[in-house]
């Protein structure tokens, strides 16, 4: 008889289980007294934490049937409790043996939910449902995550040579921002950050900035979420070698480019006026010779008449000559500015070898200190000892790194200078042979004088002269 009353008892314990659930779920779509806006409780992942739920005014609920539920969720019972018992046959799997309320309290008409182990996904709006009572309470719940930043150093900017740092952070939410700030506080300019949200829902959040030097040289790297009210940052010191000053090797080149082209245009210029005022001499000798030998060609019978016509074409002929010469002199005061523009273009030429012979031994004495750091880095880490030491030397390793990264930049740069330093001695040997030709042939050119400005006057035709 026992055991046949035990199992008749367990059937009708479940039927009524049964009939509560089906109560609550016919209940669900009625209106309620609510108390006002949802209460807010912030968590943070893996704590556990209390959802209130206090009646006023305070009465024993022991034997009362209670609901906690989310409305958002299938089937939407997180804790049902029944006649001094909890329910489990329609509770939410993702709160099964992490949901409890205190019978203690339930004297008290404290109706407050335990959770255990908060996840992500329990973030959302908590009902406390009294049916009998009609009467329900809503709590919100937002569970956060946090974890502190890690600063490395990328590299050094080509353009600017500032020196670039990343910025990483894992297991957020709500998804963060992140800011950058130097050792004054002040805020720097940042490309917008890369956020990644993970299959557990939590977030992954990187950024890179370009520092320049500063006083301080620390830098600040800030992850906050001011809805959970949560701030994470991790600084870093940049030591002040490694910010290298731009290369001017560009510049350099731009300006000898400049300059050979300015030295060929030159030439080329000079080189065709002179041939041009060679040719107009010649023409002028060749028109002067042929009129002198027309007035040598008359008979003695008209030899006082061609006396007359010498007389008179001798004075045209000095006359020429005189504008001859004021138009050589000025073609010559031409020439001598063009090669005095050449003289200052080879001083300069001068000047910019010296420049890049400046540059190559700064490269080299750079490339020197480098490495003498680069052996002074590898000294020090491996004279140390202990977990600081070793976290500390992957640091050291990655300033060896950019160090010996900077030594090839400056090894290409020694380069492209040697190389500039060749075609500087090859435009200035050109400008020296180009001057020493021009100035051979100015010589040449002053020998050679006109016929009819030196011709003299035998006595003969002195003595027409003066009988005229």
């Amino acid at each position: 008889m026992v055991y046949i009353k035990d199992g008749l008892l367990r059937p009708v314990s479940v039927f009524r289980h049964i009939v509560v659930l089906l109560l609550l779920n016919h209940l669900r779509g009625g209106q309620s007294q609510e108390t006002g806006p949802p209460q807010l409780v912030v968590a943070m992942l893996g704590d556990d934490i209390i959802l209130p739920c206090q009646l006023e005014p305070p009465m024993n609920a022991v034997s009362m049937t209670m609901e906690w539920g989310r409305r958002d969720l299938e089937p939407r019972f997180v804790l049902v409790w029944h006649d001094g018992q909890e329910l489990l046959t329609d509770q939410n799997k993702a709160y099964k043996g992490r949901a409890s309320v205190s019978i203690n309290n339930l004297t008290l008409g404290d109706f407050s939910l335990r959770l255990s182990s908060v996840k992500i996904s329990d973030s959302g709006t908590y009902r406390c449902y009294f049916p009998k009572l009609n009467k329900e309470y809503l709590v919100e719940l937002l569970v956060g995550a946090a974890s502190s930043p890690a600063i490395s150093l990328a590299g050094i900017h080509k353009a600017t040579s500032g020196v670039m740092l990343d910025c990483r952070s894992e297991g957020w939410y709500p998804e963060p921002e992140v800011l950058w700030l130097d050792g004054e506080g002040n805020l720097l300019s940042a490309g917008p950050p890369e956020t990644v949200r993970g299959p557990d829902d939590l977030y992954t959040v990187s950024s890179r900035v370009t520092v320049e030097k500063r006083p301080s040289n620390r830098f600040t790297c800030r992850v906050q979420q001011k809805n959970i009210n949560q701030t994470r940052e991790t600084h870093i010191y940049v030591p002040e070698d490694f910010f290298v000053s731009p290369s001017s090797c560009s510049a350099s080149v731009a300006m000898s480019v400049l300059f050979g082209l300015m030295f060929v245009l030159t030439v080329v210029l000079f080189v065709w006026k002179w041939r041009q005022n060679k040719i107009e001499i010649k023409k002028q000798l060749k028109n002067e010779n042929k009129e002198e030998e027309k007035t040598t060609g008359f008979n003695k019978a008209t030899e006082q008449q061609g006396l007359i016509k010498a007389k008179v074409s001798r004075e045209q002929l000095m006359e020429e000559n005189k504008k001859i010469k004021e138009e050589l002199q000025k073609k010559d005061k031409d020439i001598t500015q063009v090669i005095d523009t050449l003289t200052e273009m080879g001083q300069e030429v001068q000047k910019q070898k010296e420049q890049f012979n400046d540059q190559k031994e700064k490269a080299e004495k750079q490339a020197k200190e480098n490495e003498e750091k680069v052996n002074s880095v590898e000294k020090e880490v491996s004279e140390k000892e202990g977990d600081k030491t070793a976290i500390k030397a992957q640091g050291y390793l990655k300033l060896k790194e950019i160090i010996t990264k900077n030594n090839w930049n400056l090894e290409e740069r020694k380069k492209e200078l040697i190389q500039l330093e060749m075609i500087t001695e090859r435009l200035m040997k050109r400008t020296y042979d180009d001057f020493k030709r021009i100035t051979e042939n100015l010589k040449e050119g002053q020998h050679t004088k006109p016929h009819g400005a030196n011709k003299e006057t035998t006595g003969q035709d002195r003595g027409h002269l003066e009988e005229t």
